[in-house]
C-alpha cells in the first residue's frame, strides 16, 4: 500500500467495501481490493459498521469546505484588525492540535479539526496582515495562488494526468525530506550569523522556494489518492474530518510558502 508524505493521512482507516462516489480516475476497484486487503488486519472501529455510515465524496468536500471556510474567514478577521501578536500563540495551539490528530486520528470530528483550521487561519492572518502591510495585496494574490494549485492539482490526479505509483510516492518523500533537511540546515546556520541564501530573497531562495511549492503541490496528489483509498476502502463517513485535517496540513504549509515566494518576487 502507498504512504502519503502528509503524516495525517499515514493513519488512515481502511475497509471492505466500495462502490460509493470517490476520486476515483480509472473507475476500477483493484485499487480498493488492495487497499482492503492490507487494511483488514486493523480492529473492527477502524471500518465502517453495520451501523455506520460509509464515507463519500460529498462528507469529503463539506468537511474541507467548513475548515478551509473557517481559516479563511478568522485569518481574514485577524489581518483586518491588527491583531497580528495572535500569530504566535495560535501557532502553537494549531501544532499542538495537530499532533493530537496526527497521533489520535481516532478523535478527529468537528470540534478539533475546527479548532485547528481556526487556529492557523489566525496565525496565518497574522502573518498575511505583516506582509500585507509591507507589500499590499499579497495575502489576496497567495490566497488566489493557493486555491489555484489546489485545483490544479485536483484536475491532475482526476485526469490521471500524474500517476499515484509506489515509485513516485517514493521520489515524493525523498524530495520531502530533502527539503526538511536543508529548511533545518539553513535554521542552525542562521542561528551562527551564516546566510546560506536560501531564505535571503535572492535567486537561490526564490528558486529554493519554487522546489519547495512544487514539493507541496505534488504532495497533493498523495492526499487525494489517500482520500480516494479511504472512501473506496469503506471508511466510516467520520473519518471525513481527519481527511479535511489531512488536506488543511498541506494547504497551510503551501500558502505560506507562496506568500514567502511572493514577497522575494515584490521585494526586487
Amino acid at each position: 500500500m502507498r504512504t502519503s508524505s502528509n503524516p495525517a493521512f499515514r493513519n488512515l482507516p481502511g475497509g471492505r467495501g466500495g462502490g460509493y462516489a470517490s476520486f476515483d480516475r480509472q473507475g476500477g476497484m483493484g485499487g480498493a481490493t488492495a487497499y482492503a486487503d492490507s487494511r483488514a488486519a486493523q480492529v473492527d472501529h477502524g471500518r465502517a459498521g453495520s451501523g455506520e455510515r460509509p464515507l463519500t465524496i460529498d462528507d469529503v468536500v463539506m468537511k474541507t469546505g467548513l475548515s478551509a471556510g473557517t481559516a479563511l474567514v478568522l485569518g481574514t478577521l485577524t489581518a483586518v484588525s491588527g491583531l497580528y501578536a495572535l500569530a504566535i500563540p495560535a501557532f502553537i495551539v494549531g501544532l499542538i492540535v495537530s499532533l493530537v490528530l496526527i497521533f489520535k486520528p481516532a478523535w478527529s470530528g468537528a470540534p478539533l479539526v475546527l479548532l485547528y483550521s481556526g487556529a492557523m487561519g489566525v496565525a496565518l492572518g497574522g502573518i498575511s496582515g505583516l506582509f500585507e502591510n509591507v507589500y499590499p495585496g499579497i495575502a489576496l494574490q497567495a490566497i488566489v495562488g493557493t486555491a489555484g494549485v489546489f485545483a490544479g492539482m485536483l484536475v491532475v490526479y482526476k485526469t490521471g494526468a500524474v500517476r499515484v505509483t509506489p515509485k513516485f510516492t517514493k521520489w515524493l518523500i525523498g524530495a520531502m525530506v530533502g527539503v526538511v533537511v536543508l529548511m533545518i540546515f539553513n535554521l542552525v546556520m542562521s542561528l551562527f550569523g551564516v546566510n546560506t541564501g536560501l531564505r535571503d530573497g535572492g535567486p537561490l531562495a526564490i528558486g529554493f522556494s519554487l522546489l519547495v511549492i512544487g514539493v507541496a503541490a505534488f504532495s497533493l496528489l498523495l492526499d487525494f489518492d489517500m482520500a480516494d483509498q479511504a472512501i473506496k476502502g469503506g471508511a466510516p463517513a467520520k473519518f471525513a474530518w481527519y481527511i479535511a485535517f489531512g488536506l488543511m496540513v498541506t494547504m497551510v504549509w503551501l500558502y505560506i510558502e507562496i506568500l514567502r515566494l511572493l514577497s522575494y518576487l515584490r521585494g526586487e
